[in-house]
């Protein structure tokens, strides 16, 4: 099975260099990486360590995973954020989980023998808004299988079939859940690993909370009430874009 393994970049600079030297590029098929436009020199250190680097067409975390697609011509991809908070080596656990017939696979920091960034804390509102995210999406949308507690992790991968068959939306940035809760709809087969997360080796998040948070309620609304499977609502749905 090919698989690659997706970098997702917007001036991390500082993270890249933390995180790239310790890929192992022998376990992947292809490596490249999808650039939001950053200035700090992430795109010319990623040319530097020979990685292709492919600058997305339309702004937001989900057009940039879209893109990736796109771009990918393996079996199954990794989405990878190079930001120094996740040990490089987890890389390696999806192949194991994807050759055991796993649709999507995803790196928690919610479920025993996972670390949260906000376990140190008294209070955990992040860690919180997750979990409350989640047994919304289990409520709601599964019908069968696993329930999966890190909806808002972005180290994850998914087949490319899988992917297509989510079929997310090309704009915004509810990709995390959006791949769960499209997930439960569609009966896909979802797993969850345990991965430590640690604070940010420089810069600051490019997700806010509360606004972040806003946007991801809206778009529960949205996949709750109004969008209909059964009509395209993007133009056009993945399933088309790839020849499906």
């Amino acid at each position: 099975m090919k698989i690659a393994l997706c970098l997702l970049t917007f001036n991390e600079i500082e993270g890249c260099k933390h995180d790239v030297p310790l890929i192992d590029r022998a376990n992947f098929d292809e490596i490249y990486a999808i650039d939001g436009g950053s200035n700090d020199g992430t795109v010319e250190y990623l040319m530097q360590q020979n990685i292709p680097v492919f600058k997305q067409p339309k702004r937001g975390l989900n057009a940039a995973c879209v893109h990736a697609i796109e771009k990918c011509s393996s079996d199954a991809i990794v989405f990878f954020h190079p930001k120094g908070t996740i040990p490089v080596t987890d890389t390696l656990k999806f192949r194991e989980y994807f050759e055991n017939g796993y649709d999507v696979v995803v790196g928690s920091r919610m479920i025993k023998g996972a670390v949260n960034e906000e376990d140190s804390k008294f209070l955990k509102p992040r860690k919180w808004f997750v979990k409350c995210l989640a047994l919304t999406a289990f409520v709601f949308f599964r019908r069968k299988g696993k329930m999966i507690w890190d909806v808002l992790h972005g180290f994850r991968g998914a087949t490319i079939d899988a992917f297509k068959k989510i079929d997310p939306l090309d704009y915004g940035l509810s990709i995390d859940i959006e791949m769960v809760v499209r997930s439960y709809k569609k009966n896909l087969r979802m797993v969850e690993f345990p991965t430590v997360e640690m604070p940010r080796i420089a810069g600051e998040t490019h997700f806010k909370a509360i606004p972040t948070g806003m946007k991801l309620l809206k778009y529960m609304y949205y996949e709750t009430f109004i969008r209909n499977d059964e009509k395209v609502v993007s133009d056009p749905p993945l399933s088309k874009k790839f020849g499906a």
